[in-house]
């Protein structure tokens, strides 16, 4: 998940959906005291600025688009993001000076890409960071190994954290950290956090009706929709997007989508948008926008949109989604970061070694953290930021019986499907025909 940055540059964008809905944005224009020369003058230059950084940034995507090329003299390759790289290079130095060896760690600008492509010749790294979601796919391609994991090594993980590193029973990669979705809210205008969704949507339409805001709640729908953001409403009831097998594991053939359950989370959904809290010309940016600039006390978000919060004074606490007053459960994705044995890797027991002996490590999982700043997944570190960051707690809480996301390649096939039901279903349509329609196109996705 991205976060797109700055309330000012998506002031625009609220205040199209305010008017969508009925609303005033109270918006004025800039530069009113400016004269028409001033102005002019301002335009050109800005415009000349722009066009000469628009260049140099395509200049500069364009040289860093390329996949890195794997130092033939290096015995360890490490491929990751640039966020995490200056860390692992301080760890990956560290372990080459202890078993004498030479290490090199690369950044990828697409890495999931980027290492299927270069796994295909022959020419990839021996260790890959990223998403537990991607694990299905690499397994399938034949380009990850099982990660030679020890129980008493296991055990030092939260549970959600290691399974989201298996596929068909095995570990394939080593956690390091986890994110979900949590309710984000401004405590000036709800100071108490709400004990049901019910109670939420009660307190947000009452501070709409006081003026004090312009919007119960916001998360992203979209026109497309967004299928990640609607799952915790969806899965409320029992349903979700597949089944399991008898492992345990995400069945492909078993989509539940349109299942009963399912269709009363999407009934929920339904619900919510009669209340208010859900709206199609609601997406990420016009949500960040309108909790930046304190027109709405609540927002479902994950910690990549607390910087715009900070960004804008807005006094915050994170809380655990409400839950139904019925029973409904709200169960949001649980995502993972892990790293990965490439199953090409040139050292592959060198590999084996660093993700067993280095990143287990509380030190090594606390400056992961202080890089990406996600809940740890070793259990040690994730008490040690907790006993310091009220966020980090309170994601942990939120975060606390969610589900992993699955991880199988059949999921690529239902995005796009789901998101447009969800949509579609906010936007009045029935729910039980959206979701039965969705299961058949996610199901002749897959067949595919």
């Amino acid at each position: 998940m991205k976060r797109t940055t700055g309330a000012v540059a998506i002031t625009s964008a609220a205040a199209l959906l305010l008017s969508a809905c009925g609303g005033d944005s109270g918006e004025e224009t800039a530069d009113q005291g400016s004269s028409a020369e001033e102005t002019a003058a301002e335009d050109d230059a800005a415009a000349e600025d722009e066009e000469a950084a628009d260049e140099e940034a395509a200049g500069d995507e364009a040289a860093s688009t390329e996949a890195p090329v794997r130092d033939e003299n290096a015995e360890l390759v490490i491929w990751s993001d640039d966020v995490r790289a200056p860390i692992l290079t301080e760890w990956a130095e560290q372990f080459g000076e202890e078993y004498g060896i030479t290490t090199q760690v690369q950044v990828a600008t697409d890495v999931r890409q980027q290492f299927k492509d270069a796994a295909n010749v022959d020419q990839g790294p021996d260790i890959v960071v990223g998403a537990h979601d991607w694990l299905g796919e690499f397994v399938q391609n034949g380009i990850v190994e099982p990660v030679q994991m020890s129980s008493d090594t296991q055990a030092l993980f939260t549970e959600d954290s290691l399974e989201a590193t298996k596929y068909d029973g095995q570990i394939y990669g080593v956690p390091y950290a986890t994110e979900s979705l949590g309710l984000i809210r401004n405590t000036a205008l709800a100071p108490d956090a709400p004990a049901s969704m019910e109670d939420l949507a009660a307190t947000g339409q009452e501070l709409v009706d006081a003026g004090d805001a312009d919007q119960a709640f916001v998360t992203p729908v979209s026109n497309v929709g967004d299928a990640y953001h609607a799952y915790p409403y969806l899965s409320a009831y029992g349903g979700g997007i597949f089944g399991t097998n008898s492992d345990g594991g995400w069945d492909p053939d078993n989509v539940i989508v349109g299942s009963p359950e399912s269709i009363e989370g999407g009934e929920k959904i339904a619900w919510m948008a009669e209340e208010g809290l859900l709206n199609v010309n609601v997406d990420f940016p016009t949500m960040e926008s309108l909790f930046a600039e304190g027109r709405t006390p609540y927002m479902v978000a994950g910690p990549w949109a607390i910087p715009n919060v900070e960004g804008a004074e807005i006094d915050y606490a994170i809380d655990p989604i409400p839950d139904f007053e019925d029973g409904g459960v709200t169960v949001p994705f649980l995502g993972v970061q892990m790293f990965y044995v490439a199953s090409g890797a040139k050292n592959p027991t060198l590999a084996q070694e660093f993700v067993n002996t280095y990143v287990t490590t509380e030190d090594m999982q606390l400056a992961l953290f202080e890089a990406g700043q996600r809940p740890p997944a070793l259990q040690s570190a994730l008490d040690t930021v907790s006993a310091d960051d009220a966020d980090i707690k309170a994601w942990s809480a939120a975060g606390e019986g969610a589900s992993p996301m699955p991880n199988i390649p059949a999921m690529n096939a239902v995005w796009a499907p789901l998101g447009q039901a969800t949509s579609d279903i906010v936007g009045g349509s029935d729910p039980a025909e959206r979701l039965e329609a969705a299961q058949e196109e996610i199901v002749s996705n897959i067949g595919r």
